[in-house]
């Protein structure tokens, strides 16, 4: 039941990393710039956050089933218009159904982990599922390289997105929204006015904003560096596409194991969310400032091993999920948690084509094969950019609340005097299911 959501997802993923390598073929096929190309890589993201509420909403009403297949069929023939695309306009149409149907597959997912799996499985299962995620921006990287290379841009679109509709027919035969005889989910929706009432009281507590802005610029740096990671490789140290694409799993690789190791430890070792996001935001910090200090002259065996350190702290982002859901109300659980993760898709969106224009404003001219070669000195301001927002990042880790993994939002209102501290709310259940009493 929750594989065949996560191999949707998995390529929703594929999709979000995989402008980075066709990036150079893009440019020579429509004669556009680094910042064309960082825009519609950030047109995923601007559909994304635009559904993303409005997604977990269907999948509420209308099951996981059927609204992960349609979502999987959006996304899929998003990809075969973008390898069909005669010009820039189509592109951007193709890449911007891409992110449409993208939109529910992780909220689906994670629904079919909550409903399918016992409570206490479910912060370990979004780590995993995470990490699924972190598995589909790796085969955007050397697998898709070789896809390229043996059938241009435009057959690998085509052959990705006729597997994602063959992939959303099996979704729609074999998932079952809930186990049989389950009658959890028979409630009914709830209304707009019932989910807008409940955003807005989460958009108004203060403990509600350092994880979403933290995720920001955490997904802001990471986003840009997996975009324009392969062009700096190609530029700056003269690899090729495919050894470029190789090369660039480093940051990806790690995260396979350091996300559901760093959800466990904060579940069942540490009990703490905000003392490990600390430290490995501040120590991801430290390896962008290295990075950023030494681009260019930095042998590639060293580039590489600083890469895989930079994924493996890059596992913070996962503990952002369970802080934004338990500092806020446990019946705006869902609403919570897709708020925090909209902070980290619009720090992408929003950022993407900025920093293509700054590697723009540093070209001195050069050009291979139709496409624009960026000089050390470009990359250098492009990353930099990317390094100051990893540390704004570090800034507001220090101004996230320390839960202990257990909901803190009745305990809170309650000495607050706000309207949550009621009864029904003074006892909840702690981030791995078993009910404690909150502080």
């Amino acid at each position: 039941m929750w594989s065949v959501p996560a191999l949707i997802f998995f390529i929703a993923f594929f999709h979000r990393a995989a402008p980075g390598i066709i990036a150079r073929e893009l440019m020579q096929e429509f004669g556009v710039t680094s910042a064309t190309v960082g825009l519609l890589a950030a047109t995923y993201f601007y559909a994304y956050a635009a559904l993303m509420i409005p997604g977990g909403l269907l999948i509420d009403a209308f099951g996981v089933r059927r609204v992960v297949a349609a979502g999987g069929v959006v996304m899929g023939l998003g990809a075969v218009a973008m390898g069909l695309a005669g010009t820039p306009r189509l592109l951007f149409a193709g890449r911007f159904a891409v992110g449409l149907g993208a939109t529910v597959t992780f909220i689906g997912a994670l629904k079919i982990a909550a409903t399918w799996f016992p409570a206490s499985r479910f912060g370990f299962l979004s780590a995993v599922t995470a990490t699924v995620g972190v598995a589909g921006a790796l085969a955007a990287t050397a697998p898709l390289a070789a896809l390229v290379g043996l059938v241009g841009w435009r057959g690998a679109l085509g052959i990705v997105g006729l597997a994602t509709l063959a992939a959303s027919a099996l979704c729609l035969r074999v998932v079952r929204d809930r186990p049989p005889g389950d009658a959890t989910d028979a409630a009914p929706a709830p209304g707009l006015r019932r989910i807008l009432a409940g955003a807005v009281e989460i958009l108004r507590n203060r403990h509600t904003w350092p994880p979403f802005l933290a995720f920001f610029f955490l997904y802001a740096a990471f986003g840009n560096l997996s975009l324009w990671v392969v062009p700096y490789l190609r530029d700056v140290h003269g690899l090729s596409t495919e050894r470029a694409a190789l090369w660039a799993t480093a940051p990806a690789i790690p995260l396979l194991v350091s996300s559901p190791l760093t959800g466990w430890l904060s579940d069942r070792v540490l009990g703490r969310r905000k003392l490990p996001f600390v430290v490995l935001v501040w120590c991801s910090v430290t390896l962008w400032a290295v990075f950023v200090l030494t681009l260019g002259r930095l042998p590639l065996g060293g580039l590489y091993a600083l890469f895989l350190g930079m994924g493996a702290v890059g596992s913070a982002f996962v503990l952002t999920w369970p802080i934004g859901r338990e500092v806020n109300p446990p019946h705006l659980a869902g609403i919570a948690v897709a708020v925090v993760n909209f902070g980290g898709f619009l720090g992408a969106a929003l950022t993407q084509g900025p920093i293509g224009t700054l590697l723009d404003a540093r070209w001195a001219g050069a050009v291979a094969g139709g496409a624009r070669v960026y000089p050390v000195e470009a990359y250098a301001t492009a990353f930099g950019a990317c390094a100051a927002s990893v540390l704004v990042a570090g800034l507001l880790s220090l101004l996230l609340r320390e839960t202990h993994g257990r909901n803190v939002y009745a305990g809170d209102s309650a000495r607050s005097g706000g309207p949550a501290g009621q009864p029904s709310r003074r006892r909840v259940s702690g981030e791995c299911g078993s009910p404690r009493r909150s502080s």
